[in-house]
């Protein structure tokens, strides 16, 4: 049996598939180790989603390609988007790497670890038949918090955004059932778990292709009630599969976070067309006064993309003006990266690099302006906090999170106070807000 060496990069969907396959290889008699000096395998699994994640993926393999000489390594696994996306470049340009594992090809990592062949994972049956799909009877080990974890309520997708290769990585949209998402949550909370995180490409599409309605509002409405956990929320949603159903769910809850993520993309009506994501700053606009109002208080993230060919400095400068009107809570920007096989890579009017980079500069300055606003506004009000640890910042803070602060992605709360020593990771407290930064915060503990 081998000891594992483990290093996942990407998205939390990647996260969950990494804990799947060490899930799978502590089965099989495998140990994990987290140094990666006395690893006698090393898996590495890949995120391919644009050219910073590929550059990552690529400089992570080369890392830890030298274990092979300087370490234990016997065996070099590239797992994930990646090595789903590019296998004959791998085999051809990275000789060191001696399996690949692809994103459908997961119940096979034992094979990879053990040198046999991985096989090919899509059937004869059809396209969606070889793809991929956990379930709450898959094995996986949690790599994160004690009291905090990702679930996996799909996977793929079937949305045609110009700019996106997802689909062709992923594969179709397909949704694990009701019963396995809520066994897996239950099996969660007996294991300390307080705070649950739905992921998918889409999760607003939840359960459309079982044939159900509002499938994502009758699953929030479950999970509710599933004792021990204290907190859920979701990620990736679609504007336009916002039920009114949903809304009303997440609004009448005391389990579910008052929090929405809505990558909206752009505001210009010409550039959302372009991208393949239809809709306009007005209709955007409504969606959002909507949410606003069936959700008191809800804190609203967003991701924009700029730079996407035939962006005009009209177009820009409307989707300044959207952000600024809108306000966010949280706003993310990511500058166009062409990809192969999407339909945007093969536009005209490209946007120089240099050109998207400062309009990215630009917006993420006006939001860093609008967020700081908003965190002044709640200097002095009192909230509910995960307290997390000590802070990465200084030892002598501890780190927690509100209901308003995904893990991984949004600011912090910095404790400082006299009985932090006091305090366990995965309690709940009550912080009063005393001080405000552009993403943090800082508090005190008032019970």
């Amino acid at each position: 049996m081998a000891k594992i060496g483990f290093i996942s990069l990407g998205c939390p969907k990647n996260l969950v598939d990494s804990e799947v396959m060490l899930g799978i290889l502590c089965r099989e008699g495998h140990t994990p180790t987290a140094n990666a000096s006395e690893a006698d395998v090393i898996i590495v699994n890949t995120c391919s989603f644009i050219n910073d994640s590929k550059k990552e993926s690529i400089d992570a393999i080369l890392e830890a390609a030298r274990f092979k000489k300087n370490g234990t390594c016997r065996r070099l696994i590239v797992a994930g988007c990646l090595a789903e996306r590019y296998p004959q470049e791998i085999r051809a340009e990275l000789k060191e790497v001696d399996a690949l594992v692809g994103v459908n090809q997961i119940r096979q990592i034992g094979r990879a670890v053990q040198g046999r062949s991985v096989l090919s994972s899509v059937s004869s049956r059809g396209f969606k038949d070889g793809f991929y799909l956990y379930d709450h009877t898959t094995p996986r080990m949690l790599t994160g918090p004690n009291y905090s974890a990702y679930i996996k309520i799909a996977e793929g997708c079937d949305h045609t955004c110009a700019f996106c290769a997802i689909p062709g990585i992923r594969g179709p949209f397909r949704s694990r059932s009701l019963e396995s998402v809520i066994r897996e949550a239950r099996r969660l909370a007996t294991k300390g778990v307080k705070e649950i995180t739905l992921v998918s490409q889409d999760t607003t599409s939840y359960g459309l292709d079982l044939g159900m309605q509002d499938g994502l509002a009758c699953l929030l409405a479950a999970l509710d009630n599933v004792d021990g956990i204290r907190w859920i929320r979701f990620l990736y949603t679609c504007p336009n599969l916002l039920s009114d159903q949903l809304l009303q769910v997440i609004a009448s809850s005391e389990k579910i976070c008052k929090y929405i993520d809505l990558p909206l993309q752009h505001a210009s009506a010409r550039i959302l067309k372009s991208m393949k994501r239809g809709g306009s700053r007005s209709s955007l606009a409504k969606t959002i006064g909507r949410i606003r109002k069936a959700i008191p208080g809800v804190t609203l993230r967003t991701t924009m993309l700029v730079g996407f060919p035939g962006e005009t400095e009209e177009d820009f400068l409307e989707l300044l003006d959207f952000c600024e009107e809108i306000k966010f809570d949280r706003l993310g920007v990511f500058a166009y990266s062409k990809e192969e096989g999407t339909e945007a890579s093969k536009l005209g009017s490209k946007v120089p690099s240099r050109l998207a980079q400062r309009r990215r500069a630009i917006l993420m300055k006006q939001q860093s302006q609008i967020s700081r606003a908003a965190n002044r506004r709640l200097c002095g009000r009192e909230f509910p906090v995960l307290i997390e640890g000590c802070s990465s910042q200084s030892e002598l803070l501890l780190q927690g999170r509100l209901e308003s602060q995904a893990p991984e992605i949004d600011g912090v709360c910095l404790i400082n106070d006299s009985d932090v020593g006091q305090l366990e990771e995965g309690e709940f407290r009550t912080i009063r807000i005393i001080r405000a930064m552009e993403h943090d915060l800082i508090g005190k503990i008032v019970r």
